[in-house]
């Protein structure tokens, strides 16, 4: 079994809203960085959000404002909720895990070592 599952993906209107999950195993909700990623075709992966250990979260300034990414301790999931969602926004998400508690900014891949296998998410204009 995967250590991350992501689940959520799907395609909407530019202006509507997803929600994404990751089910993690539930010790790592609460001991370590968990961060959400996407990468669109012929970009590179670029961060998203990220939620450290106690809760503090992080957001790169192109989704502040309309991403919230919380954790879901009774489904053991993260979570990422998006509003107001826009073309730019289409990729493939991915949710990841680093070893450590605290995020640490600029959040970047190299950090993280556990991935998912993503879930695709397409705005439509």
């Amino acid at each position: 079994q995967p250590q991350l599952a992501e689940s959520g993906g799907a395609s909407v209107q530019a202006g509507g809203s997803l929600r994404l999950s990751c089910v993690a195993p539930s010790y790592a909700l609460s001991m370590f960085c968990m961060a959400w990623f996407r990468q669109a075709p012929g970009q590179w992966r670029e961060p998203v959000a990220a939620i450290d250990a106690a809760g503090g979260t992080m957001y790169v300034d192109s989704v502040k404002g309309r991403f919230t990414v919380s954790k879901d301790t009774a489904q053991n999931a993260l979570i990422l909720q998006m509003n107001s969602l826009e073309p730019g926004d289409s990729a493939t998400y991915y949710c990841a895990r680093r070893s450590q508690n605290l995020c640490l900014s600029p959040l970047r891949e190299v950090d993280f070592g556990i991935w998912g296998h993503g879930t695709q998410v397409t705005v439509s204009s």
